[in-house]
């Protein structure tokens, strides 16, 4: 958070002459102005009508309706030079004169009140009417009635701003009262010492009090200037601030509007204080939440009240129930589908090993402020930040909806090339769904580490491997019933103080046995408040998944905000090559996926309600696991009967450090993930020494990592040459 300056740094010393201290100073500049604005109150009662008076720099806003509100007839009478902003404004003065409108007689009391040289003034970008008056504690969310008045009212509020800049100055005038003091301090010395002092003495002292005070004249004008220009470096600042905000504004007031028509206002005739609610004037979302690179589309946030609604849950299910039961996945992690396992069938285990000691705390900002704008990937953690899976069974977490890649090759090949891509689309975003709650980091492979899973239940066979250890790189090729699953990652990681940003870097290619191909790229992940309040993980960007086919997907996964309410958003169409939509995707990436056929702005909020279920999260192993792992991610480092003998030297199951941070034997985990960082120190020579993958060769044309075959036929024969013992076991 941004250290609030002190007072004294940003208020004008005080002077002889100057008011008293506390007492505002208001330039006389122009007559006041007044006029009629709606002002955006809170999210239950919306935009109200306000009667604003701008006035010696001040902006105050009063209520035109209840108990409180500002007689107009008797503001006109009080203030005989106000002059009236805006069409509708003199409507109103007008019927006030012709009603008699009017109060007690006494002056009202205003709502608020802003001072303009506090104050920055924001015009909308996305509605010509609107505009924004920021106090730094609060922003005043107001619209005009056209933007012939908008145009009016900024011009004057920016006018006020001006003068009274102009008027108080940043420096004090030229003949300062220090200086005048001086002199008459100097006068009052001769008239003293004359005639008992001779001339020459009394003209040194004098030359030396006058040099004494130059000095110091000019180092506080230095100061002066110090402060001049630390204000103008902060003012830069708020500029900065003002123009985030005014676009978070922008978007959150047309999603808030979406959201008020659903539910019909409720709310609505309520009419307390608008002033003491001043948290309601911030927003939270981005114009960049645009889905489309050429359109100003809405975030179709109507999925906000949907995903999160009991009652249309219940509709949608007695709705679908049927094909719910019989198509929508749950995931691997010990819940086959039905009739998708073979003989033979796995039993996994459910819980992680108990901890053989209590686990340590350790300072996480000691480690960060040491390492700010570091690659997180070169900095050495304890394995107390560590979760007990690495880099390489993170990329087969992304594999446990395979149900999804099942029903989209069925689909294709029953000629239904848009059930193909919905399912297709949702396979790439629930990847994501067992991030939730999972803040730290999964073990860095060594070069040459690998890691299989061969799990019948889901008819998958996958392999990965570290090919590269500068820059860090894992590839994986998975192969299914119908379909492979391939790509490789170079995910570039960076410490900023409060948060850790990881920018995945590579293309992940899906191919059908019918000869179509998708691709698509993750979006970016950061993890928050790591020195303040609990960390959370949160995904945002937009993915893009094309191919060689007519269909393509855009998802966009929407930047969680620190007052959204119902965070984890994701939104994305489905276009032909001609660019018609011919389907909406919503929900949330760590609970459920749904979709309409269609436009959906062609479409009213009431339609959702026909919405289908496309993917649903499996739900978390009971109890929960202490480092927040899914029902499949705790198979993953389980070494099952019979698994051992298969396993190649280099499968991370075998991997000391990593085992006995699972088993709870933290002094252990952290002796070995020691030793072997450091004798990962040789494996950027040996890849300088020009090192191979076992597995995975690059492609020529593209440069991604492919898997050149072999794996299974050697675990087949128990042929493991050419495999090293990377851990020195």
């Amino acid at each position: 958070m941004r250290t609030s300056l002190p007072r004294d740094v940003l208020e004008e010393p005080e002077v002889e002459g100057t008011p008293e201290a506390g007492a505002a100073v208001y330039p006389a500049g122009p007559k006041p102005v007044a006029g009629v604005l709606e002002k955006w109150v809170n999210f239950g009662k919306g935009w109200r009508q306000r009667w604003f008076v701008l006035e010696r720099g001040l902006l105050s806003y009063y209520k035109l309706s209840g108990p409180d509100k500002v007689s107009i007839a008797e503001e006109r009478l009080r203030h005989a030079a106000l002059h009236i902003l805006g069409k509708e404004a003199h409507k109103d003065v007008h019927e006030a004169r012709k009603s008699g409108l009017g109060g007690n007689g006494t002056p009202p009391r205003p709502l608020g009140s802003v001072h303009m040289m506090l104050a920055s003034i924001r015009e909308s970008a996305a509605d010509e009417k609107k505009f924004y008056v920021h106090t730094g504690t609060k922003t005043l969310h107001l619209r005009a009635q056209s933007r012939e008045d908008r145009a009016l009212w900024v011009q004057q509020l920016r006018e006020a701003k001006a003068l009274f800049m102009d008027q108080r100055g940043l420096l004090p005038p030229a003949g300062t009262p220090l200086q005048d003091s001086l002199a008459e301090m100097l006068e009052k010395l001769r008239v003293v010492l004359a005639g008992s002092v001779e001339q020459g003495k009394m003209d040194a002292v004098e030359e030396l009090v006058k040099e004494e005070a130059g000095v110091w004249q000019g180092r506080l004008q230095a100061e002066r200037e110090k402060r001049r220009m630390l204000l103008e470096y902060v003012r830069t600042l708020e500029a900065d601030k003002v123009e985030l905000e005014t676009a978070v504004l922008d978007h959150e007031e047309e999603r808030v509007q979406g959201v008020r028509a659903t539910h019909g206002g409720e709310d609505a005739d309520s009419e307390d204080d608008d002033d003491a609610g001043g948290k309601d004037d911030v927003g939270n979302d981005s114009d960049a939440d645009d889905l489309d690179d050429t359109s100003h589309d809405k975030f179709f946030d109507a999925a906000d009240d949907f995903v999160a609604t009991d009652k249309v849950r219940k509709s949608l299910s007695r709705k679908n129930l049927p094909q719910m039961l019989e198509e929508a996945p749950t995931g691997g992690s010990g819940h086959p589908s039905p009739g998708g396992g073979r003989s033979g069938k796995v039993v996994r285990r459910t819980q992680l090993p108990m901890p053989v000691q209590e686990e340590k705390s350790a300072s996480l900002w000691s480690i960060i402020k040491d390492n700010v704008g570091k690659d997180l990937q070169k900095v050495c953690l304890p394995v107390y930040f560590n979760e007990p899976i690495s880099a390489l069974q993170k990329c087969c977490e992304d594999l446990e909806y395979t149900e999804l890649l099942d029903r989209a090759y069925e689909a294709g090949r029953a000629g239904d090339p848009l059930t193909r891509v919905l399912n297709v689309a949702a396979f790439a975003v629930s990847g994501y769904a067992a991030t939730e709650g999972r803040t730290r980091k999964p073990f860095n492979p060594l070069l040459g580490e690998t890691y299989e899973a061969e799990r019948p239940e889901q008819g998958i066979k996958f392999i990965s491997e570290k090919v590269s250890h500068h820059p860090t790189i894992v590839a994986c090729h998975c192969s299914g019933r119908g379909w492979r699953f391939y790509g490789d990652s170079n995910v570039k990681s960076k410490f900023w103080g409060r948060s850790i940003q990881v920018d995945p870097v590579g293309i992940l290619t899906l191919e059908f046995d019918d000869g179509e191909v998708y691709q698509w790229s993750k979006v970016t992940t950061s993890i928050y408040n790591l020195i303040i309040g609990k960390l959370y993980a949160d995904h945002y960007g937009t993915m893009r998944i094309q191919g060689n086919g007519e269909l393509s997907a855009k998802v966009k996964f929407k930047e969680q905000s620190i007052m959204d309410r119902n965070p984890h958003q994701v939104r994305g169409v489905v276009t032909n090559r001609a660019g018609v939509k011919l389907a909406t995707i919503f929900g949330k990436w760590d609970d459920a996926l749904y979709f309409v056929e269609g436009d959906p702005h062609e479409k009213k909020l009431e339609t959702l309600s026909t919405s289908q279920l496309l993917w649903q999260r499996a739900p978390p192993p009971e109890p929960a696991d202490r480092y927040g792992l899914s029902r499949f991610a705790i198979t993953l480092n389980e070494i099952t009967p019979g698994l051992q003998e298969k396993l190649p030297p280099t499968d991370g199951r075998l991997r000391p450090d990593q085992r006995a941070l699972e088993n709870g034997e933290y002094d252990v985990a952290n002796s070995e993930k020691l030793r072997l960082e450091q004798k990962q120190r040789a494996a950027r020579k040996m890849q300088e020494g020009g090192w191979k993958p076992r597995w995975f060769t690059p492609d020529e044309r593209s440069g991604t990592f492919l898997y050149q075959g072999g794996y299974w036929e050697s675990r087949e024969k128990g042929d493991w040459q050419g495999c090293r013992d990377i851990y020195g076991l």
